[in-house]
């Protein structure tokens, strides 16, 4: 049997990793440090986390062409210059020592201190973005929103269907899970007849959303194709693009999303590879009318990925309010990459684009509070009574995603914020 990472029939030594969300087949990579070390790269197995850099001191990287200095880094941009084949070999290459039939690393436990319990780690965000782009790109997102603000019967903007709408975000207030979110404060239009006020957001909002990081791209002046889109991509994390719906409704006319959008973007801590995620590839939806050139493609380009969204109260069990699929989705990552760089833009290593709010065909797969409330027309009951239109303070939003497929459990852990009333 060849020894590969996405192997279905490999099986490892870790204990329980088999009935997790992060078996051999997953590998995902993230930023961790303890007590005793500073922040360094992690890849998870099962319940554990596998220090890089200590397996690099115990010799077990030797024969892959990555310069070990990488793996004592606070970020995963250095491991990520390296490219998608160097990141292959590696992930390879821990399949192979994580193998139950492989007794290198299984037997020798006095370097199993290289596996850390996760309960004795801290993660962190695990790439130093560069640039952040955010996309629009379920139709079904997209036609709710316009059926409330626009012509219900022409929601969509004429542009909508022929090209992955995107917007220029704040990589600078891109956090990690489980750092806590301040309410924005800005402009409200309260009263249409009225002047603005200024005070804190009254309907903030999560989106369900996946994001991708790319390695280094082409030059200035160049442009990706969707042939060569997933060889720039290094992975995906799960995402929420946290939204002040009401004073982007004030301020999005002419330019679109602005202080409604860059006060926080949560993202999830471990990224896990596209390569991880090829035997979930399936189709896109049926694009019409016909795609220009430049955003045709060939293959499966979407990504069968479950998706949940719950809230949870203060002192009481969480509510699920979304089940969704990244599969919905009417542009996939390809296009989206090929569309970005069509005019020359040159994309870094360590980019982050947003997928775009992810809703699917029912109510109960709509990825943001705005649409499952329906602009709070329809609350939300929660097990402790209350109700929610929108994510009140102490509120916390917990996104969850994995793929699933031959008994086989590819996960992404979760993105949970906590919402924090106003300064």
């Amino acid at each position: 049997m060849e020894i590969t990472a996405n192997n279905p029939a490999l099986s490892t030594w870790i204990k329980g990793a088999e009935l997790t969300e992060f078996p051999i087949q997953n590998l995902p990579f993230g930023i961790f440090s303890t007590i005793h070390s500073s922040k360094r790269v992690g890849v998870r197995i099962g319940d554990f986390v596998l220090d890089l850099a200590q397996m690099a001191a115990y010799g077990y990287l030797t024969d892959i062409q990555i310069d070990h200095s990488v793996y004592e880094n606070e970020f995963l941009n250095p491991l990520m210059r390296y490219g998608k084949l160097a990141i292959r070999s590696l992930r390879n290459r821990l399949a192979v020592l994580l193998d139950v039939q492989n007794p290198t690393f299984q037997n020798n436990s006095a370097h199993h201190s290289a596996l850390i319990p996760v309960t004795e780690v801290r993660m962190s965000l695990p790439v130093q973005i560069g640039d952040y782009t955010d996309f629009y790109s379920s139709k079904e997102h997209a036609t709710n929103v316009g059926m409330m603000f626009r012509d219900p019967s022409n929601a969509l903007l004429p542009n909508w269907l022929w090209i992955p709408v995107g917007y220029h975000g704040r990589s600078s207030s891109v956090i990690p899970s489980g750092q806590s979110v301040i309410r924005p404060k800005g402009q409200l239009k309260i009263d249409e007849n009225s002047d603005p006020i200024f005070a804190p957001s009254r309907q903030v909002d999560f989106e369900l959303e996946m994001g991708f990081i790319t390695f280094e791209g082409k030059d200035l002046g160049q442009s990706i194709t969707t042939a060569e889109a997933e060889d720039f991509i290094f992975g995906l994390c799960l995402f929420n693009d946290w939204s002040a719906r009401d004073i982007q409704k004030w301020e999005y006319v002419p330019l679109g999303p602005f202080l409604a959008k860059n006060f926080a973007s949560s993202m999830s801590c471990w990224i896990v590879t596209l390569d991880a995620l090829q035997p979930f590839a399936c189709e896109t939806p049926i694009q019409q009318p016909e795609v220009l050139s430049y955003l045709k493609f060939e293959g499966l380009k979407s990504y069968d990925i479950e998706l949940q969204v719950a809230i949870q109260a203060p002192n009481c069990s969480e509510k699920i309010v979304s089940t969704s699929n990244f599969k919905y989705m009417y542009w996939n990552m390809s296009q989206q990459l090929a569309h970005h760089t069509v005019n020359g833009c040159n994309i870094r290593c360590g980019d982050l684009l947003g997928s775009g709010t992810i809703s699917g065909p029912t109510p109960d797969s709509y990825g943001s509070m705005l649409e499952i409330a329906w602009k709070g027309t329809k609350p939300v009951q929660m097990p402790d009574g209350s109700q929610r239109k929108f994510i009140q303070d102490h509120d916390k939003v917990v996104i969850r995603g994995c793929s699933q497929k031959n008994g086989i459990k590819i996960g992404f852990g979760e993105v949970t914020s906590e919402l924090l009333p106003a300064y």
